[in-house]
C-alpha cells in the first residue's frame, strides 16, 4: 500500500516531480546538458543567497562531507567537530577516517550549540575549520547557524565553516553569502523533496583558497576539480541527470511559491506538531533550539511507536521511530518538511490521535 512519508528523509515525492525525472535521457556532454546543469545553478543561488559555485554531486551527503573535512585542514592544522546528536557524530567519524587532526566538542543530546560555545572551544587552538550540523536530524535539534557563524567569522577568520544542512536546506533559509559559510551541503531526498542520490554544496571562494593548499584531497569529491568544469556547467564525472531534471522542476515550483513563504510554511508545519506534542506527549529538545523541519516527540505515554506506524502504514502513513538504541521507543519523529503541507500534517495528527485514542 502507498504511504505518504512523514519521515526525515526520504521524504514524500509529488507526482510531478517523478514524471519530470523521466524526461527522455539526454548526453552529459552536450548542450542540452549544459544548458541544464545552468539553469539548475542560477535557481539554487536563489534559494542559497549566493554568487559562490554550486557543485552537483551524485551522491549522499555523507560523501561531500568526506570531501570538505579532507580539503579543509591544512598539513599541522587541527578541525574542531561539533556533535549533538547521531549525524553530528558523523562529521567526527569522517574526520578520524581521513586521518585528520581533529578535537571534539559534545553536547547533552537534545541540546544545541550556542556561539558562546563554539567561543570557548575555538580559543582553546588553533583551528583550521569548525563543522557545524544546522538541523540534526536524530534530535530534531536546529541550531543557530547564523550566529554561530558571525562569531567564527568575526573572531577566527582563518577556520573555514563547514555546514551538514542536509535536512534543512532548501527547507530554512541559509543565506550563504550573508552567513559566510564555506560548504553548505544538502541532499535531494530531504527538504528539496527528490528521490535520493543528488547532493548540493554551496562552496565560497575563502573554501576553495583552502583546498589549494592542501595536498592529496582525493579526485571524486575534490572542488578544483569540481571547479574547472563547473565554469562550463558541467561536471568531471558523470551527473545524476534523471535526479537534476527533477530537480530543475521542483527549483520551478520553489520559486513560484516563494522563498519566504517556504520558509514560512515550514515553520507553520513545525509549529502545529509541536502545539501537539505538547499537548500529548513532550518535547524531546531543549525550546530554544527546535527543528523547522522535523520534530522529535519524546514517548512519555509509554505507547508502542512501532505499533503506532503499523496502524498508520494501514491508512496510508508513516513517521519515524527514535533514532538508534539510546532513543528508539523512547521518542519517535514527525517531518515537515519538502512539500509537505500543513492539511497534511493536520490529517497526520488527527490518525494518530485516533488511533491512540487521544482527546
Amino acid at each position: 500500500m502507498y504511504k505518504k512519508l512523514f519521515i526525515p528523509g526520504p521524504t514524500h515525492v509529488r507526482e510531478e516531480i517523478l514524471e519530470a525525472q523521466a524526461a527522455p535521457m539526454i548526453g552529459h556532454r552536450a548542450k542540452e546538458y549544459s544548458e541544464l546543469q545552468g539553469e539548475v545553478r542560477r535557481k539554487l543561488e536563489k534559494v542559497l543567497y549566493t554568487e559562490q559555485p554550486i557543485f552537483l554531486f551524485a551522491s549522499s551527503g555523507t560523501g561531500v562531507m568526506e570531501g570538505a573535512i579532507r580539503q579543509a585542514v591544512r598539513p599541522g592544522k587541527r578541525a574542531l567537530v561539533t556533535v549533538c546528536g547521531a549525524f553530528s557524530a558523523r562529521w567526527h567519524e569522517l574526520t578520524v577516517a581521513n586521518g585528520v587532526p581533529v578535537d571534539r566538542i559534545d553536547v547533552e543530546w537534545g541540546q544545541g550549540f550556542t556561539p558562546e560555545l563554539i567561543d570557548e572551544a575555538l580559543s582553546q587552538g588553533d583551528y583550521d575549520a569548525v563543522t557545524i550540523t544546522f538541523n540534526e536530524t536524530s534530535t530534531g535539534v536546529m541550531n543557530p547557524l547564523q550566529e554561530i557563524a558571525a562569531l567564527v567569522n568575526e573572531k577566527y577568520p582563518e577556520t573555514v565553516i563547514l555546514v551538514d544542512a542536509v535536512s534543512a536546506m532548501a527547507g530554512a533559509k541559509i543565506a550563504c553569502d550573508a552567513w559566510g559559510l564555506d560548504v553548505a551541503l544538502g541532499s535531494s531526498q530531504k527538504c528539496f523533496a527528490l528521490p535520493p542520490g543528488l547532493t548540493v554544496a554551496a562552496v565560497s571562494e575563502r573554501m576553495l583558497k583552502r583546498a589549494e593548499e592542501v595536498p592529496n584531497s582525493g579526485y571524486y569529491f575534490n572542488f578544483l576539480v569540481m571547479l574547472k568544469k563547473y565554469k562550463v556547467d558541467q561536471t568531471p564525472a558523470t551527473p545524476a541527470i534523471s535526479l537534476i531534471q527533477a530537480l530543475n522542476k521542483q527549483l520551478d515550483d520553489m520559486l513560484a511559491e516563494g522563498l519566504d513563504n517556504r520558509w514560512a510554511r515550514h515553520l507553520e508545519m513545525a509549529e502545529a506538531v509541536r502545539t501537539w506534542a505538547r499537548r500529548y506527549f513532550a518535547l524531546y529538545p531543549d525550546e530554544r533550539f527546535l527543528s523547522n523541519t522535523v520534530t522529535t516527540v519524546e514517548n512519555t505515554r509509554g505507547i508502542s511507536v512501532a505499533n503506532l506506524n503499523a496502524e498508520l502504514a494501514k491508512r496510508g502513513a508513516m513517521i519515524s521511530n527514535g533514532y538508534g538504541s539510546k532513543l528508539k521507543e523512547k521518542t519517535f519523529r514527525i517531518a515537515h518538511m519538502g512539500d509537505l503541507t500543513i492539511a497534511d500534517i493536520t490529517w497526520l495528527l488527527g490518525e494518530i490521535n485516533d488511533i491512540l485514542g487521544l482527546e
